[in-house]
């Protein structure tokens, strides 16, 4: 069940279509994400796809907070009650097409192309984005039990919008886990006994495919590079954080694994733990397993070690004060765990052309990225503390001296433009989506 190239968005089909007007959703558990991207070949070759509009939805019957914001205008927030996707996915549909939003090129629903959707997981069914179809929704309800918190809003989402919008328009899910399908066997498999992974497919997948496909892509384009002459670490940082090493342009290997528990530690995630420590917690605790695995990936990591938050900028904070051990233990430990998978895949890759930083801390969190480069040296890596002091948001930036043979790149990422263009490459053209 594949429609469109591993790296698609690297090496862009030619159509002969006008502009594409697509509608981006991200439906998590209590939330709706969305926004207005309008692509094209000539936009995609040239980055210059154009956001028109975005918006959230936090989920909560009465007190439901809507933010919308319009291109060149200021956000608008009101409260009004939505108790669920329809409800959620109408009243996104009813402010695009409204005078407030003005939105240039979409004046009535018929001016919506297609509908891109982001799903978790994919599992081995799904190596690249799809076209919606039955089938396509059957395969990922097949995968809800690998991922019980994601597919299942995932797939309300998808049933919503299409109820809304009906049968004619088009609808593409695009899978986080697609991109690290290329990984080879030595990198996805686990070392249990192999029948397991035979009758249920326990292996790792990875997730934030989208992102680090995103940022490799922007590499690939800022160095005027081809796919397959690209050796970087991709490191996507926020509240959920993986690495990502990406060999001549293909995930060769991510810290994610059969869920995002996996890997580098995060937010309120473990990441990396001895597999016997459930069982442990589960008896000195009296817990259960099930209540253990939430204690793993909603108590834990910044926030289960300092005590005190997950946001890394309140960490920041803290760790400067008279009681900010626990605070800076914890940034130690978030620090000291990316370089050990940076050193793991320079090894195992044979070596790496630069570590690109994403996401909310990879991006914005200057001291994180200071802190996990200072202790990279041995591999070539000199950091520009100038250039890093200085890198704005939103800027595309190398933050490493001249005479590194390790790079440190800054290059924000755009999961919902990723997801615009794999919708356009499959739907193909703007008459085959009103077909």
């Amino acid at each position: 069940m594949t429609s469109t190239p591993a790296f698609a968005g690297m090496t862009v089909k030619s159509y002969n279509t006008d502009i594409m007007n697509v509608l981006v959703l991200n439906c998590g558990s209590s939330s709706v994400k969305f926004q207005i991207v309008q692509t094209d070949d000539k936009l995609i070759s040239s980055d210059a796809d154009r956001c028109l509009a975005r918006g959230l939805i936090e989920l909560a019957g009465d007190k439901t907070k809507v933010t919308f914001q319009a291109e060149g205008k200021p956000q608008s927030k009101e409260t009004v009650p939505l108790g669920d996707y329809h409800a959620a996915i109408e009243h996104i549909l009813k402010w695009i097409v409204s005078p407030q939003a003005s939105l240039p090129g979409v004046r009535a629903l018929s001016d919506l192309h297609a509908v891109g959707h982001r799903v978790v997981h994919g599992g081995e069914k799904f190596q690249a984005s799809a076209l919606i179809d039955k089938a396509v929704i059957a395969a990922i309800e097949e995968c809800i039990d690998i991922a019980p918190l994601h597919n299942p809003p995932n797939l309300k989402g998808i049933r919503a919008a299409q109820d809304v919008l009906g049968p004619s328009v088009p609808h593409v899910a695009v899978f986080d886990t697609a991109f690290h399908a290329t990984m080879p066997e030595s990198s996805y498999l686990y070392a249990i006994p192999y029948g397991l992974y035979e009758k249920h497919r326990i292996r790792r997948y990875g997730f934030h495919g989208t992102s680090h496909r995103y940022v490799a892509w922007h590499y690939m384009k800022a160095q005027n590079i081809a796919a397959e002459k690209m050796n970087i670490i991709t490191l996507h940082l926020g509240n959920g954080c993986s690495a990502c090493a990406i060999k001549n342009g293909k995930s060769f290997n991510t810290s994610m694994g059969l869920t995002p528990l996996e890997g580098l530690v995060m937010g309120t995630r473990s990441g990396d733990v001895d597999p016997s420590l459930l069982a442990f917690i589960a008896a000195k605790e009296k817990l259960s397993i099930t209540e253990v695995d939430s204690l793993l990936n909603k108590k834990s990591g910044l926030l289960g070690v300092s005590g005190h938050s997950n946001d890394m900028r309140e960490l920041l904070a803290k760790e400067a004060s008279a009681d900010g051990h626990r605070a800076k233990l914890a940034l130690d430990l978030f620090c000291a765990r990316v370089r050990q998978y940076v050193g793991a895949y320079f090894a195992d890759m044979g070596g790496a052309d630069a570590i690109v930083f994403t996401g909310g801390i990879g991006e914005r969190a200057t001291p994180i990225r200071k802190r996990i480069c200072e202790g990279l040296s041995s591999l070539g890596l000199h950091l520009d503390d100038s250039a890093n002091e200085k890198a704005a948001p939103g800027e595309c930036v190398r933050i490493t001296r001249q005479d590194s043979r390790l790079h440190a790149w800054i290059i924000p990422t755009n999961e919902e433009l990723m997801i615009a263009r794999d919708t356009y490459e499959v739907v193909g053209s703007k008459s085959a989506a009103r077909a």
